[in-house]
């Protein structure tokens, strides 16, 4: 089974993920990871984006989890109260194959987001993985 690690941010880049959410929706995405057959090794969040970990299943496409995942948190957040009533994902993510040795390099990248991100934005993280990894990429579709 492969391992992916998972990027999507908020629609807009909207900070929306707040802290006294931020563990009940890791789990509630770790379960959605599971139910897919695809089980988390590490989540974790921003105010603004995610980060996800995993064993892609051998029966069902990435596309497929991400959009379970994606949906499916969606929809959970907005039932967390009123200030959560116009939370959306943003259409587009970031997912990436990660070999083994890179295995703890990229969970401990995960588990130190909120350090990470007090000299990083996340704009910058993403189109700075992008260009390590060689994705060509157009910011005029890049940040919806």
């Amino acid at each position: 089974m492969r391992k992916s690690t998972l990027i999507f941010s908020t629609k807009y880049r909207r900070s929306l993920i707040h802290d006294d959410i931020r563990d009940e929706l890791h789990g509630y995405l770790v379960g959605i990871l599971q139910a897919w057959d695809s089980p988390s090794i590490i989540t974790n969040t921003e105010p603004d984006h995610a980060h996800v970990f995993f064993t892609l299943s051998k029966t069902h496409t990435l596309a497929e989890v991400i959009e379970a995942v994606k949906k499916s948190s969606s929809k959970w957040i907005k039932e967390k109260g009123p200030e959560y009533a116009d939370f959306y994902w943003q259409t587009g993510y970031g997912a990436y194959a990660v070999s083994e040795g890179d295995r703890h390099a990229v969970i401990r990248y995960i588990a130190n987001q909120r350090e990470h991100h007090r000299t990083v934005s996340f704009q910058d993280e993403l189109r700075t993985l992008f260009q390590e990894n060689g994705i060509k990429f157009d910011e005029r579709y890049l940040w919806d």
